[in-house]
């Protein structure tokens, strides 16, 4: 197996940062910056204070409230997965298995370029 090359690091920082953004994308639709919390998005919350709403719109929007919530956490943890790549690019430790130490699979990053691990040891 040959080793990530600076070429290949650049396609896959690039790749990272394009999925990042799409993500970030997504989230503003649905969630907003923690302030406190560096990188920590939450779910914004439905306007419940319309004293013209029926309760079927407030069901309506607590569910949507609860679906949305659902995306966030999924949206969030893959930019998590996406941020720890884009440090190990940094670092100099992108493309090697945190477990096993080799490198990791060229078609593996591709289909997941956050991967941390090579395919003999990727997690369920």
């Amino acid at each position: 197996m040959i080793p990530m090359t600076t070429i290949h690091t650049t396609e896959f920082k690039d790749l990272l940062l394009d999925e990042k953004a799409r993500i970030e994308g997504e989230m503003t639709g649905i969630a907003h910056k923690n302030p406190e919390i560096a990188g920590d998005w939450e779910p914004s919350a439905p306007d419940l204070n319309n004293p013209t709403a029926d309760s079927n719109d407030v069901a309506d929007s607590m569910e949507t409230f609860e679906e949305n919530a659902s995306i966030e956490v999924e949206l969030e943890a893959r930019l998590l997965e996406i941020n720890a790549a884009l440090a190990r690019i940094e670092t100099g430790t992108y493309g090697v298995c945190r477990i096993c130490k080799n490198p990791i699979e060229e078609a593996r990053l591709r289909a997941n370029p956050a991967a941390p691990t090579c395919i003999e040891h990727r997690e369920g």
